[in-house]
């Protein structure tokens, strides 16, 4: 059922998206207490107008990402390279052809899994990225089958690092999003982030502090329905002498400036403030 719809035309898919959000938004009401209090949070001067705004956009944006991910299942390589356009490759293949490894660090900003694809296609070096194993064994099948078909390489978060170690003779990219919230179990770095007092998972920079992997942040762009452009930027060459928390808070800001650039990109449904300093401390 999957490849079979998504055999449709990239237009019909999107009339089954303007249908779904109509549905989300007017009947089920898609997370609607978690979308307007985050929105809310972070644009505290927005009048509920624009608050309004940006949460349409971000639900329609939504739904038009869930079409393209099944899309994904049978796209073709041409057709992904052409939808998602890598602005500066050269940014993380100087490092690849000196012989060194990278970890690209990414966000849940307009539609990551075409991310993927993207990399996967255009980087020109083997790709892991880590991800989060799903319960359901079909939907895991199903969800490794789609991210793995342009041959980027899946591993559990939880293994990237081991992965990598047993693995170091391999030059490659390591892929991960970075702006998740922490379980209550992880290390975690605190910070300003969109005006909140915000805990960072803190796996990335643990990552590349140990291994002294080249750390580059990648921003996706929505520039119209379907079509997108990445830009890359180091944050830290593996040889710079930095303190504790520099990577993370360099990333923070970095995806808070590209958040605030579009806002309806983001992932305003994922409940990204449950954890409090003031009931978890400061480390």
């Amino acid at each position: 059922m999957v490849k079979l719809l998504s055999r449709l035309p990239m237009r019909v898919l999107y009339l089954l998206s303007s249908l779904l959000f109509l549905i989300a938004y007017y009947v089920i009401r898609h997370r609607r207490h978690v979308i307007t209090e985050q929105i809310a949070r972070v644009f505290p001067e927005a009048d509920q107008a624009e608050r309004r705004r940006i949460h349409r956009q971000f639900l329609r944006n939504f739904c038009d990402v869930a079409f393209e991910v099944l899309k994904s299942a049978t796209i073709s390589a041409d057709e992904m390279s052409a939808r998602v356009r890598i602005l500066n490759p050269e940014v993380a293949r100087e490092y690849l052809a000196a012989g060194r490894s990278v970890l690209l660090v990414t966000s849940h900003l307009c539609n990551w899994e075409w991310l993927l694809h993207g990399f996967a296609l255009q980087l020109g070096y083997p790709l892991d990225a880590a991800y989060k194993p799903l319960h359901d064994a079909w939907a895991e099948r199903l969800m490794l089958q789609i991210r793995s078909r342009f041959g980027a390489r899946l591993v559990p978060a939880k293994d990237l690092l081991l992965d990598y170690l047993r693995r170091q003779g391999v030059v490659r990219a390591l892929a991960m999003n970075a702006d998740q919230a922490p379980v209550s179990t992880d290390r975690r770095h605190w910070t300003r982030f969109l005006g909140q007092e915000t805990a960072f998972y803190m796996g990335a920079e643990q990552i590349s502090r140990g291994t002294r992997l080249p750390v580059i942040y990648v921003v996706m762009r929505r520039v119209r329905r379907g079509w997108y452009e990445v830009e890359m930027r180091s944050l830290w060459d593996g040889r710079e002498s930095i303190e504790p928390g520099t990577l993370t808070e360099r990333y923070a800001r970095a995806c808070e400036k590209d958040v605030l650039a579009s806002p309806a990109d983001w992932l305003w449904s994922y409940r990204r403030w449950r954890i409090q300093k003031t009931l978890y401390g400061g480390a």
